[in-house]
């Protein structure tokens, strides 16, 4: 009877190999258990009694059914990892699909705004650029583009009658006030905005954007506490009072050929990088008390006609003041004296 029940078991055992192989899973199992209950019971009879060979036999059942319900649990186990990998997959392309019109409605709005900026009344162009900051703000990406749109606004041509009276020149016989007070406007709401989408100091991991304001007209603009990248002032034309104090300057600036005749303040600032004011003319009041140069930083052939002020300014690196003049009042930067013709040299150390 042994010898049977160990040949039945074998055989069955083979059989539900066979089965998992190339068939159902429960048969296979109820075999491989059927196998191990009847190959074990029948090696353990010669051996030990009855009793304790079914006892081991169906210990040994119950182990392979357990494994199949192990490898039952692994199995939902995967399935169920699987399935949330595709619904996470699922969500990342509905994620990306969302960013992708996102990006797309950004992109019309971007470019309807700028289009709109050359309309015929001021009051559409006020709109284009409450929209392009708009734009800005609900997508940061756009920041810089947006950023250069304004201050190529702010480089287009632009003269007014005040401007004019500034400067010393004659009126315009073609020159209505009323027009150029409402195109003036326009500039100051864009001066507004570019302020306000640029990150203030003290900000933690503030970006720094870039300005190129090159052959630029500002008239009471106020981009103080502010952080710039680079920032490309050549040429700038400033009127009534301009205010770039307590800004700290990453990049490389120019002021190069740039003209102030109203009230500039340059005070409390810090630049990184090299500084240039070369042959820059200013009529009235300029101040850079306490700003810090931390690189190369010439006024070659400036002209400072107004109060100017040098009052605790720190140069870390060489300050080039050749034939730079002062014809105004004058406070020079520490180490530096005005001497009889009216320029700045080191003192004697």
């Amino acid at each position: 009877m042994a010898v049977t029940l160990l040949i039945a078991g074998s055989v069955a055992i083979i059989g539900g190999i066979v089965v998992f192989a190339v068939s159902s899973r429960l048969v296979a199992t109820m075999l491989l258990a059927f196998g191990a209950l009847t190959a074990v019971t029948g090696w353990l009879l010669p051996v030990s009694s009855r009793a304790d060979a079914l006892k081991t036999g169906g210990l040994a059942a119950g182990a392979v059914v357990a494994l199949y319900a192990l490898w039952l649990n692994d199995r939902r186990r995967r399935v169920d990892e699987e399935r949330q990998q595709l619904e996470h997959d699922r969500q990342a392309l509905e994620n990306a699909r969302a960013d992708h019109e996102r990006e797309r409605a950004a992109d019309d709005r971007f470019l309807r705004a700028v289009e709109m900026l050359g309309h015929d009344t001021d009051q559409v162009r006020v709109g284009a650029l409450h929209a392009l900051a708009g734009v800005a703000r609900a997508r940061p990406a756009y920041t810089q583009d947006v950023v250069d749109v304004l201050c190529s606004y702010l480089r287009r041509p632009f003269d007014h009658p005040e401007y004019r009276e500034a400067r010393g020149d004659g009126p315009r016989k073609d020159a209505d006030p009323a027009e150029a007070d409402r195109w003036r406007v326009v500039r100051l709401t864009a001066q507004r905005l570019l302020a306000d989408l640029l990150p203030r100091t003290g900000t933690r991991d503030a970006p720094a954007y870039d300005l190129d304001l090159t052959g630029a007209t500002l008239e009471f603009c106020d981009l103080s506490y502010r952080v710039i990248g680079k920032l490309s002032a050549r040429a700038l034309k400033m009127y009534q009072s301009n205010s770039f104090h307590h800004c700290e300057i990453r990049g490389p600036a120019w002021f190069t050929e740039s003209r102030s005749w109203g009230n500039l303040w340059l005070h409390h600032m810090e630049f990184h990088d090299r500084a240039w004011f070369s042959k820059v003319r200013t009529f009235s009041k300029l101040s850079f008390e306490a700003t810090v140069f931390r690189q190369k930083t010439k006024f070659e052939n400036a002209t400072f006609s107004g109060e100017t002020s040098f009052a605790d300014t720190v140069f870390t690196e060489e300050a080039d003041f050749t034939h730079t003049e002062f014809t105004g009042a004058l406070k020079p930067p520490p180490g530096w004296q005005r001497n009889q013709s009216g320029r700045l040299v080191r003192m004697p150390a």
